[in-house]
């Protein structure tokens, strides 16, 4: 009598093993890509606090209003319109800009 042996199943470890690697590599890519999203959104947020604030208080209120978001002011500049202002923040490695204006 001769001895078989039963190789069912094999391609199914396989597979199942590929599919988890993929699946791992996808999750660590997404979470890494949230991560840049949610810096970009709260440099974004510290920029456009800056911008408002300095309406009325001037480049002191956006470094105020800047810190507060963990950010600090890089560039703050009035104009190019009489009533406008355009703030540039860093926070961490990520900078963002806002531009606000208070004329009618």
């Amino acid at each position: 009598m001769e001895l078989r042996r039963n190789d069912a199943g094999q391609a199914a470890v396989f597979l199942l093993m590929v599919v988890m690697a993929v699946g791992i590599a996808l999750t660590s890519a997404l979470v890494e890509f949230g991560a840049i999203a949610q810096r970009r959104a709260r440099a974004q947020t510290a920029a456009d606090a800056a911008a408002l604030a300095s309406l009325d208080g001037g480049a002191a209120a956006a470094s105020t209003y800047a810190e507060r978001h963990g950010a600090i002011v890089v560039s703050w500049l009035q104009g190019p319109e009489p009533h406008q202002v355009t703030v540039v923040v860093r926070l961490g490695d990520t900078t963002a800009s806002a531009r606000a204006t208070n004329a009618p």
